[in-house]
């Protein structure tokens, strides 16, 4: 088998104002880090509603759908702006994750890499924020469990940011493992280690600012990857955001690009051991855009490899 690359060229439809850090260029950065290798390609299909209303309620997608401009921007919070192309652009990521996760557990790929904007893992029930819109993650695993019926997926989320809308839209899941690292304090102020979800199925590893991936190694050798391998998941997804990069603007835990492909590997490890190396992964972050196409690059190369 092999690797599946799922793009949607309806990510620069959802155009930011100005200087906003989650920009247009982040899409071509991140598939610039796909050239020279050997990946079955995809566009994205445009999301279905139901998908959607299995993690975010009627009426927040009918509020999202309103608030579209015909012109200019509306501000959904502080820093989550909608442009006339935005709603399109997240409904064609969550069609893209959900066909990932179709293709891969029908075997027509080993794993694959959502490349794909707006991000996603911040956005909660009914609250768009952090630049998200829909929590594509969470519905990527909620389609797992729900349409294929599966019965044990993990989801790890290695963003500088904690995934505080995949904690909010999994919490009550007994079915999903959500793990996350993430720089503490920062941006959204959540993902204390106390925070386990209602069946205690939710891991939150803070960690430090300017520690670098060491610490980072450490935590996910002794705290993240022991409670996947007990959970035996038939599904890994990830969370992957770049954002903790040493050149990221927004961050400081100075990882390097090669721990993104020891993460990779390691994640792919468990994997293998579990679930015939199935893993779906979905860009979240990574604002520089030289360290988001290297970040990727070093990702994309482990999963062409293992995905042989």
């Amino acid at each position: 088998m092999t690797t599946l690359l799922i793009h949607s060229p309806h990510s620069t439809d959802h155009i930011t104002p100005p200087g906003h850090p989650e920009q247009v260029a982040r899409y071509a950065a991140a598939l610039a880090g796909a050239q020279g290798l050997d990946l079955l390609h995809r566009d994205a299909p445009l999301g279905r509603d139901e998908d959607i209303l299995r993690a975010h309620p009627a009426r927040y997608l009918a509020r999202v759908r309103a608030a579209s401009p015909s012109a200019g921007w509306t501000q959904l919070d502080g820093d989550t702006y909608l442009s006339p192309g935005s709603v399109t652009a997240a409904l064609h990521a969550v069609g893209g994750a959900c066909a990932a996760v179709d293709a891969v557990l029908a075997g027509e790929a080993t794993n694959a890499f959502l490349a794909a904007r707006p991000p996603g893992h911040h956005a909660e029930a009914e609250t768009a924020m952090g630049f998200c819109i829909f929590g594509t993650v969470s519905i990527a695993a909620l389609r797992a469990l729900n349409h294929h019926n599966l019965a044990r997926v993990a989801i790890v989320d290695f963003d500088v940011h904690h995934g505080n809308g995949t904690q909010d839209l999994l919490w009550n899941e007994p079915r999903a493992v959500f793990c996350s690292s993430h720089q503490m304090p920062l941006y959204p102020g959540s993902g204390s280690p106390s925070e386990t979800g209602a069946h205690g199925q939710i891991v939150n590893v803070p960690l430090r600012e300017g520690t670098g991936g060491g610490p980072m190694r450490e935590a996910y050798e002794t705290r993240i990857f022991p409670r996947i391998a007990a959970w035996q998941p038939e599904l890994i997804l990830i969370s992957a955001g770049f954002d903790a990069h040493e050149a990221d603007p927004l961050a400081g835990l100075d990882w390097q690009t090669e721990d993104y492909a020891w993460l990779t590997r390691r994640i792919c490890d468990l994997a293998d051991a579990h679930c015939a190396g199935r893993v779906v992964s979905c860009l979240e972050g990574g604002y520089d855009l030289p360290a988001l196409t290297a970040s990727v690059a070093a990702h994309l190369g482990v999963l062409q490899e293992r995905g042989r």
